[in-house]
């Protein structure tokens, strides 16, 4: 149990910085706050899909 909660905070944190990079990226490169914000948000929810995906893949793999 605790090591799927590990792992999900770990996920969590990385799909935090990839959007905190998208977002500053984005922001560098003259984007307005609104739209480096949706490309922050587009990068995180990208993220958690693919880690989603992985995951099935795994499971399905392994039973």
């Amino acid at each position: 149990m605790s090591v799927v909660l590990l792992t999900t905070a770990l996920v969590i944190v990385v799909a935090l910085l990839a959007a905190a990079g998208a977002g500053k990226l984005a922001r560098m490169d003259g984007a307005t706050y609104p739209a480096a914000l949706t490309r922050a948000a587009t990068t995180f929810a990208a993220v958690i899909t693919l880690a989603a995906s992985v995951t099935a893949a795994l499971a399905a793999l392994l039973t």
